[in-house]
C-alpha cells in the first residue's frame, strides 16, 4: 500500500500558479457597485467578458490603454478579495478605483472629486472596555489615535514582499507618479454640476489631489463620527473599499490610486442623507476624471 501511495503522488499533477485568463498587461479599473459600474464603462472599446467566482471582468481598451474593468463589491472584505482575484488571473500593472464617497472635510462639497495621497483603515482595532465612564484598551496594545468612545483604531500587522517582518503600518500610499498624472488632468477638466434629473449643486465641483482618505466596514451617516474622522485622521473622505484595495496593492507591489467623488456628507448635511439625490452625478464625475487620467498615462 505504501508503494501505491508513493506512485500516486508521483503521477499527480503538480500544483501550479493561478490560471491566467488574459496575459496582456492591463490597468485595472475598479468600482464598488452597479451605478458606478455603468459610469465606468463609458468609452470602453473592444470589450470581452471573463467570469470568475461570480465576478465579471471586462477586458478592452480605454484612452488607448489596455484595461480590465470589474466591480469590487461593497465592503472591505469584498474589495480585498476581488482585488486579489484580479491580480491572480490578470497581468495588472496599475490599480485605479473610481466611485462615490462621504465627505468629511468641511471645506469640500458634494460632487467634488478627491484623489487622496494615502488611505487608512480607520475602523480596524479595538472595541475598548469601559471602566468608571472611561474607555481603555488592553495594556499590551497601543494606539496613536484618539478614540471615539469605545472605538479605538489599532493597525493590524500585515505581510508583504516588501519586508520580512510584520508591518504595522496604518497608511497605504497612493503612487506618486499616478498622483502627478492626476494633478495634470485636474488642471484641464471641468466637472458636471447637475444630475440627469436636472438637480444641480449650489457649488461648482472641484478636483482635489492629495490629503487623506479612510475606509471602514460601515456606511457612515453620523455627524459625530464624521467630526472624529476629520479631527483624528485629517481625512477628507471616507468610504468602504479604497483602503482595502490599497492594502492588497501594497502587498503585491502594484501602483494604486483612487478617485472618489462626494455623493453625501456622511451625516454632516442639514437634512436627510444626500446620496440618493447625487449618487449618479458623483459616480459620473469620478469616472470622468479617471477616464481622463487613463488617457493621460504614459
Amino acid at each position: 500500500m505504501r508503494h501505491l501511495s508513493i506512485l500516486a503522488l508521483a503521477i499527480m499533477p503538480t500544483m501550479s500558479a493561478a490560471e491566467m485568463l488574459d496575459d496582456t498587461p492591463r490597468i485595472a479599473l475598479m468600482s464598488a457597485f452597479p451605478p458606478e459600474w455603468v459610469a465606468l464603462q463609458e468609452g470602453l472599446e473592444n470589450p470581452s467578458e471573463h467570469e470568475l467566482n461570480g465576478v465579471t471582468f471586462i477586458t478592452g481598451q480605454m484612452g488607448g490603454k489596455d484595461v480590465v474593468i470589474f466591480l469590487s463589491g461593497v465592503s472591505m472584505v469584498n474589495a480585498a478579495m476581488t482585488t486579489q482575484l484580479a491580480l491572480d488571473h490578470f497581468d495588472i500593472t496599475t490599480i485605479a478605483f473610481s466611485g462615490i464617497a462621504g465627505g468629511v472635510d468641511t471645506s469640500l462639497s458634494i460632487g467634488d472629486v478627491v484623489v487622496p495621497a494615502q488611505w487608512g483603515k480607520y475602523l480596524e482595532g479595538v472595541m475598548a472596555r469601559e471602566t468608571d465612564g472611561a474607555f481603555s484598551i488592553p495594556p499590551w496594545m497601543n494606539s496613536d489615535f484618539e478614540n471615539l468612545g469605545m472605538i479605538t483604531t489599532v493597525p493590524m500587522g500585515i505581510k508583504s514582499a516588501a519586508s520580512a517582518e510584520v508591518d504595522d503600518r496604518f497608511w497605504f500610499q497612493s503612487d506618486e507618479k499616478l498622483l502627478e498624472t492626476a494633478r495634470r488632468v485636474a488642471e484641464e477638466m471641468t466637472l458636471a454640476d447637475c444630475n440627469p434629473d436636472n438637480e444641480c449643486l449650489s457649488t461648482a465641483p472641484e478636483i482635489v489631489i492629495g490629503g487623506n482618505g479612510v475606509s471602514g466596514p460601515f456606511f457612515v451617516d453620523n455627524a459625530e463620527l464624521r467630526t472624529w474622522a476629520f479631527a483624528t485622521f485629517e481625512a477628507q473622505v471616507l468610504d468602504m473599499e479604497s483602503a482595502a484595495v490599497a492594502h492588497v496593492a501594497y502587498a503585491n507591489d502594484v501602483p494604486f490610486i483612487a478617485f472618489r467623488s462626494l455623493s453625501d456628507l456622511a451625516g454632516g448635511g442639514e437634512g436627510a442623507n444626500e446620496m440618493g439625490t447625487f449618487m449618479s452625478l458623483a459616480a459620473s464625475n469620478a469616472a470622468s476624471v479617471m477616464r481622463g487620467f487613463v488617457a493621460a498615462l504614459e
